[in-house]
């Protein structure tokens, strides 16, 4: 599937930009195989972590990114599915006291995460050509499905460099 970044909506384009390959499944499933390498490179110990006052911890965004990938994986299915209905945005914030995140070790988080982008991978090869292209509206952003799919894969690279940046070379 052809994505034109033009019909990306601006507060996606910097992680679609993040994204190394057209194709929705490939992309999927690198950025989900280097998540993975990222993880199992983490420390136990070094889980809890924060680079400043204020910021989530490692565990807090690796369950972040497992919330937003089940929100856009599900807006996915809604628009494959010719839904029209309007979807709302979600406030990551808001969510964040909310994750358990201290509740789960670094190796739970992971596995769970392999497990959901199989299924996330799994819901888009399932999505024809016609079923990748139909858009609908979510947080006031009209999207394609098939874009949403490379709009995940661009988020998990996204916090995965920040991971690297912020708080693996630096603490």
């Amino acid at each position: 599937m052809f994505l034109n970044l033009e019909t990306i909506p601006t507060f996606y384009k910097g992680y679609v930009k993040l994204v190394e390959h057209a194709d929705v499944i490939q992309a999927l499933r690198i950025s989900g195989f280097r998540t993975m390498e990222l993880i199992h490179s983490i420390p136990e110990e070094k889980s809890d972590y924060r680079y400043a006052e204020g910021k989530w911890s490692i565990r807090e965004v690796l369950c972040h990114m497992l919330d937003a990938e089940r929100i856009f994986s599900y807006r996915a299915l809604r628009f494959a599915r010719n839904d029209r209905t309007p979807l709302s945005g979600f406030d990551e914030n808001a969510y964040a006291p909310y994750l358990n995140a201290t509740g789960r070790s670094l190796a739970q988080i992971g596995d769970e995460m392999q497990h959901l982008r199989t299924t996330t991978v799994d819901l888009f090869q399932s999505f024809s050509e016609e079923m990748l292209k139909r858009k609908g509206t979510a947080n006031n952003n009209e999207l394609a499905v098939g874009a949403i799919g490379i709009i995940i894969a661009g988020h998990e690279t996204h916090h995965c460099k920040v991971i690297r940046e912020r708080y693996l070379s630096a603490g």
